[in-house]
């Protein structure tokens, strides 16, 4: 590849900016991957294939990152506006990689921001051993434009865009299901949300329960409001809800029956779900507060629905 002296460069430049002494997964060969840039326009985002060098997850990390660095091949695609933007350094915990950026990535515009974020997720979770990527702003977690803080990313919480355009907000109605004021039964709540389309409609639900009933519902939240989405993936109709050990712990007076089946039921509802598998930390052989099992996906349970 014409660029690959440069790319190698750029890797050893930043694996020594960053310290990179733990190789713990290592790689026996090459590994061809997707690495992805927004397109000219700044609609969406495309990929051109890269063939990885890099024995050990801490060096393939850095060699991405560099590669995305570079004008790209393809004249459809635009260099990166990473280019600009430094990169202070990134560790990684498991099958976890934070970014550490420049306050120039708060600069960017949001549009070209959100771009830029799926193309760096959607890439870097492409090397054996990443699944989920976090991103800092001269060491603070990095919010949005909402100024809530965005949290840990993987490639399934991005629409898979190759080819059309990202239309930035959208306008959605959803059917949510939130606890009554005893905590014994559910409420259907009917909410019109204007959201980013590159993250699913499933995972856009999920935020929604975790931030609780709006000003002027007559509902009440089911759901521990500290707890942090892992990822939320749609396959063959079950959705898998993976969330941090803060779901464990309720702060309010809410029967666990209405928790799970707020989850389920509202996910549910989108109608390309027909089961719900709830996870904490990835792991479903759990009891959820000593008296539900989430071994088993959930369906729709309209028993529970306060009449």
């Amino acid at each position: 590849m014409k660029i690959i002296w440069k790319i190698m460069l750029l890797c050893l430049a930043f694996c020594t900016l960053v310290g990179c002494t733990d190789n713990s997964s290592g790689q026996d060969e090459e590994t061809g991957i997707q690495v992805y840039y927004l397109n000219r326009e700044e609609t969406t985002i495309r990929y051109q294939e890269y063939e990885l060098l890099a024995e050990y997850t801490q060096e393939a990390i850095g060699e991405v990152v560099g590669y995305m660095k570079t004008a790209p091949d393809k004249q459809e695609l635009k260099a990166s506006p990473f280019a600009e933007i430094d990169v202070l350094g990134y560790t990684v915990e498991g099958e976890k990689v934070t970014l550490n950026l420049a306050s120039d990535y708060k600069k960017l515009v949001p549009t070209t921001e959100i771009l830029l974020r799926a193309a760096l997720v959607r890439s870097l979770t492409q090397i054996p051993g990443i699944q989920f990527v976090s991103f800092e702003v001269e060491g603070s977690p990095l919010t949005d434009a909402r100024g809530e803080v965005v949290g840990l990313l993987n490639a399934s919480q991005f629409v898979d865009n190759e080819g059309s355009q990202i239309n930035n907000y959208e306008t959605v109605t959803l059917k949510l299901y939130y606890a009554n004021e005893d905590g014994n039964c559910l409420i259907p709540v009917s909410r019109t949300v204007e959201y980013n389309t590159n993250i699913s409609l499933a995972y856009l639900v999920t935020e929604q329960l975790i931030a609780g009933p709006a000003v002027g519902e007559d509902a009440y939240p089911v759901m521990n409001p500290a707890t942090g989405i892992i990822s939320v993936i749609v396959k063959d109709g079950t959705c898998y809800v993976n969330l941090n050990e803060n779901f464990l712990t309720q702060v309010y007076n809410v029967n666990s029956e209405v928790t799970i089946y707020s989850i389920a039921n509202s996910i549910i509802a989108l109608n390309n779900v027909n089961k719900v598998q709830i996870m904490v930390n990835g792991n479903s052989e759990i009891t959820y507060r000593e008296s539900m099992s989430l071994s088993n996906a959930f369906e729709r349970n309209l028993d529970i629905v306060e009449q």
